[in-house]
């Protein structure tokens, strides 16, 4: 397993299979199936581009097998904070430890960036596994946001957690 970041070339493969994690955990992402999938392959290629989001993917020879996403912030008082999103692996890869090792990449890249002091993700409550998983990479609970996210006539809550990105 090859983990790197993705860059433009990579659209077509991260379209599909984040259009498979928004059909598979819909609960999941704030973004739905039908929104993402009407937006063209270059919107895609542009968000591989953008200088404020980092993407790393994990490959199994030619297949994109997960994902995980950092969104640096722009605004002045707040680019000490970045997080992470889009947390995606495919079931064929589940349970042999390649959300750890997104995790831990998404947190080696945050520590390349000197300013970078907080790291901040939320993830659906319920999703004990996420959950469990960002526990053991050190995130803490902050908060829980109510209703954050509607899927149907179903409404998920969102728990809030952080971890001080210090050198390890």
């Amino acid at each position: 397993m090859i983990l790197r970041p993705l860059q433009a070339h990579d659209a077509e493969s991260y379209r599909t299979l984040m259009l498979q994690a928004y059909d598979v955990y819909p609960q999941a992402f704030t973004s739905s199936v039908a929104e993402r999938a009407a937006m063209p392959l270059s919107w895609w290629e542009k968000r591989l581009d953008n200088p404020l989001d980092r993407l790393l993917g994990a490959f199994a020879g030619d297949t994109l097998a997960g994902i995980v996403g950092l969104a640096f912030e722009p605004r002045e008082k707040a680019r000490h904070k970045v997080t992470l999103f889009g947390m995606y692996v495919i079931e064929a890869y589940q349970q042999q430890g390649l959300g750890r090792r997104l995790v831990e990449a998404a947190l080696a890249e945050a520590r390349r960036h000197p300013r970078l002091k907080v790291i901040q993700l939320t993830v659906t409550a319920g999703n004990d596994a996420a959950f469990a998983l960002y526990r053991r990479c050190g995130f803490i609970q902050f908060g829980l946001e109510p209703l954050a996210v509607r899927v149907g006539v179903e409404y998920f809550d969102k728990i809030h957690m952080w971890r001080e990105l210090k050198a390890e």
